[in-house]
């Protein structure tokens, strides 16, 4: 048997096959695993601070009209940006909608109109915002090459690369996984009202269990995607490719049947070496392009019951990261990117929940020989996304109530990180008894 360890570092390796100590098996699924991928492959063969708005809070997925009127405060404050700025001042809304807003000349500042999003702010600037209203998107046919893993007349599986976002979004209409899924299916354009493609309250994407694209639209409204991935996370995604689909995919993420296990490099390593972490997970009110695990029953209704199961794989560089597998229980937005930054082990490249190249530094450089630092800041300067990738995926076919079972690879730049790690130090994670 061919572990990860050994081909995780050549992605041209056409099939492997993962070790039973390597995959959690769900209780749910007792005979998943282990498989092999170059089962995948022959069945890919037989088919092809003060008031912050004048009108009372608006409804979570409206917000057209409300209008801010504020003198910025910026006494106890860095360089502000007006689009954050805004963004910070009307509770819930996402920085997308207001960087429409001020693209659509509806903002301004002395009195005079700027449209430019990361226009500086300075103490005493006087800002008059009035939000636009949110316009129906056009999710375009685009030529964007996918690599397929499974397609048949009912559901695609797709190996998505880091860096593409899932679907299209206010300020992000073209070049996403959408866009070329209508391409590769030879489907037609596509309108859908912002509500429709993503809430107002959501500004990135990420794996989030229930969330309908194309579901409530008209029954031609195609590609549905059930679940969705970070714009920085790889591996694999299901898309149904009509409304019956949809529907039984939508229900088995809803009730946790889907088989999904990730992996990832973190910044040091969590003690125990293996657990659950069961801490529900809400958007930070500091910050609204991330999420925030609220620990105990005080989280005001806002947070979302979360559970994730982690196993260390490999002590990497002395301690200063490793290699470690989650099985996910629910499927929160941003679920172990804030899981990981509440176990206090951020994702490697994370910069937006601790995962910093100051801390990646910090954490290794220490714990590796002198003659490695110059080797170490090229690597940490190389860090481009939070390495996550989703490396399982299982769940029932919703025509012929099939088991359907699919791993890939990480890419190369996962690949070449982790090289590079256990070039420096690599060591069996200590399990207590």
């Amino acid at each position: 048997m061919v572990s990860f360890y050994s081909c995780c570092l050549f992605p041209s390796t056409k099939a492997f096959q993962i070790s039973p100590s390597f995959v959690f098996l769900s209780p749910r699924y007792p005979k998943l695993l282990p498989f092999t991928l170059s089962g995948i492959l022959r069945a890919r063969a037989r088919t092809s601070s003060g008031c912050a708005a004048q009108t009372q809070e608006p409804n979570r997925t409206s917000y057209t009209g409300v209008q801010l009127e504020e003198t910025v405060d910026g006494t106890k404050q860095g360089k502000l940006r007006l689009d954050s700025w805004i963004s910070s001042r009307i509770q819930g809304i996402s920085r997308a909608r207001v960087q429409s807003s001020i693209k659509s000349g509806l903002v301004t500042v002395n009195g005079r109109v700027v449209d430019k999003v990361s226009h500086g702010l300075r103490h005493g600037d006087k800002v008059h915002c009035v939000i636009s209203e949110l316009q129906p998107l056009r999710a375009e046919p685009e030529d964007i090459p996918l690599d397929i893993i499974y397609e048949d007349d009912h559901v695609l599986v797709v190996n998505k690369p880091p860096h593409l976002v899932v679907h299209p979004a206010p300020g992000n209409a073209t070049g996403t996984l959408v866009n070329g899924i209508l391409h590769h299916c030879s489907l037609p354009t596509v309108a859908l009202s912002g509500k429709e493609v993503l809430s107002d309250t959501e500004d990135i994407s990420d794996d989030d269990e229930g969330f309908c694209y194309g579901a409530s639209a008209a029954a031609s409204v195609r590609p549905g995607i059930v679940h969705r991935l970070d714009k920085g996370t790889s591996g694999l995604l299901v898309v149904a490719k009509d409304e019956h689909s949809h529907s039984h995919l939508s229900e088995q993420f809803k009730q946790h049947t889907i088989q999904r296990v990730y992996i990832s490099l973190t910044c040091g390593v969590p003690s125990p070496s293996a657990g659950r972490v069961d801490i529900p997970i809400g958007r930070d009110s500091n910050n609204r392009v991330r999420m925030i695990a609220v620990p105990g029953l005080n989280h005001h209704g806002r947070a979302r019951h979360a559970a994730s199961r982690y196993k260390v794989v490999q002590v990497l560089a002395g301690g200063g990261a490793a290699l470690i597998q989650w099985r996910l229980e629910t499927g929160r937005t941003h679920q172990i990117r804030a899981h990981a930054k509440y176990m206090g082990i951020p994702l490697l490249g994370d910069e937006v929940y601790g995962g910093t190249k100051s801390m990646a530094l910090s954490l290794l450089r220490p714990r590796i020989p002198p003659n490695y630092n110059d080797q170490l800041s090229r690597l940490v300067s190389r860090l481009e996304r939070p390495y996550l990738h989703a490396l399982v995926l299982g769940f029932e076919h919703p025509h012929s109530r099939e088991m359907m079972h699919f791993s890939c690879q990480p890419p190369p730049d996962f690949a070449e990180i982790l090289s590079h790690l256990r070039k420096i130090g690599t060591e069996k994670p200590t399990l207590k008894e």
